[in-house]
Parts: structure tokens; sequence; C-alpha cells
């Protein structure tokens, strides 16, 4: 669903300009027109981007009703199925350990 045929001749939609500016301005960083396998790593795999935290942090977003930065036992347990399916709990292995901080 995300190609793009431009069989009509027409003019590009904007999500096709927007990926060619992402491609030229951010993918393709020696410029040679394709992304060799350290493009790609680098794309898949930001060294900039921590992985840990924005899981974290997407797991206390969808889990705090109280919007208070905190998860108590309850939202914990509301929402195990959020917690048992993230690589930051193991998948649930971590929740089955004794924690001190719950």
């Amino acid at each position: 669903a995300d190609m793009f045929a431009n069989e009509e001749g027409g003019p590009e939609p904007d999500w096709v300009i927007t990926e060619r500016e992402q491609f030229a301005d951010f993918r393709d960083l020696n410029k040679d027109g394709k992304m060799d396998k350290e493009e790609i790593q680098h794309w898949i795999l930001p060294q900039d981007y921590d992985h840990a935290l924005a899981e974290a942090r997407h797991l206390v977003y969808e889990s705090d009703v109280d919007k208070d930065q905190k998860l108590t036992k309850d939202e914990v347990l509301d929402n195990w199925n959020m917690f048992v399916g993230s690589q930051a709990t193991n998948y649930g292995e971590d929740l089955t350990r004794n924690h001190d901080e719950l």
C-alpha cells in the first residue's frame, strides 16, 4: 500500500515528495542514490535513538490513567497485556520477579 506507480503522468502525492526528501536528506548518507548496508543499518537502528527509553515512555503513556507519570500496581495489572508483550519487560519474564519499587 506504500507503493506509488505514476502511470498517469500526473503530479506525485505529497507523501511521495516527503519520502524522496527523507531519502535524499537523511537516508542516502553518501549521496550515491541508493542505500548500502551501513545506511540501512543506521536507518533501522539509529545510534541516537534509545529504544528502551522509547518503550518505557510508551508503556507509561498508555497505562498511566491518572497521568501522574507514576504507575500503580493496579495500572500495570489493568494493562498487563501491554507489559507482557513488551520488550522492556523481557516479554513478561521480568514481571514475575520480586520488585521493591512495586
